[in-house]
């Protein structure tokens, strides 16, 4: 899966340069800034029963419009978020609850493909390509029963305080939006988004407890950016 994902993402970015040969130039520069709500949990193997854990996410946006393919319109997208992962246990007697909150600065470096208005009028858009993130902190809640005795061994030993032991994470995202633009430059976005993150938080080596223990977030957001560069037309 993670080598059909990645020539994928790979496929995509040099689509980029097969439109460049053919497509209507554009020179458009847009910067802004972003902010919505992202739903995390951990791909723990063995599993754990998790709840959707929730958390905000804000940051900057840089859009970068090089052709128009047809109807499509091609650009590269960049960003740097803040946005706060982790997991959320799900215990069904209620005998105990646990969350853990892990913050991160992410890094998506996106393709951006876009059908419609490129100013006054919606345009929708996929977006795809790799985010890289690093781990800036994180934060433990426990409350109820934690006497152990109604715990598996692998949980107490994940959850006596031991901290995230790869602060480096990286993976794919892919999502959909939709853009209200004015004709004067001013872009006003809605977009869901899936994160894949290819790498674990544990180590994961036959002696570790975990065999994979990876990000998977669901992000709703919305964003504003303004033109700073124009191709003339």
């Amino acid at each position: 899966m993670k080598k059909t994902i990645l020539f994928t993402t790979l496929y995509i970015l040099s689509s980029l340069g097969l439109f460049a040969q053919v497509g209507e130039y554009r020179r458009d520069l847009a910067i802004g800034i972003n902010g919505g709500y992202v739903l995390n949990q951990i791909s723990f193997s063995p599993s754990i029963n998790q709840t959707m854990h929730g958390g905000i996410t804000m940051g900057t946006t840089v859009r970068y419009t090089c052709e128009k393919y047809f109807s499509m319109i091609c650009a590269i997208q960049g960003e740097l978020n803040y946005a706060q992962l982790g997991w959320t246990e799900d215990d069904p007697d209620g005998t105990y609850t646990y969350k853990r909150d892990v913050n991160y600065l992410q890094m998506p470096i996106l393709v951006n493909l876009g059908f419609g208005k490129e100013r006054g009028g919606v345009k929708g858009y996929i977006v795809a390509g790799p985010h890289l993130a690093f781990c800036l902190g994180e934060k433990e809640t426990k409350e109820g029963d934690w006497n152990g005795t109604h715990l598996l061994p692998r949980q107490i030993e994940l959850h006596n305080d031991k901290p995230i032991e790869t602060k480096f994470d990286y993976g794919i995202t892919l999502g959909f939006g939709m853009d209200i633009s004015t004709k004067s430059g001013h872009h006003f976005s809605l977009e869901g988004r899936y994160g894949l993150s290819l790498s674990n938080i544990y180590s994961s080596t036959k002696k570790d407890t975990f065999s994979r223990s990876a990000n998977n977030f669901i992000t709703v957001k919305v964003a504003y950016l303004f033109d700073v560069l124009k191709t003339g037309r």
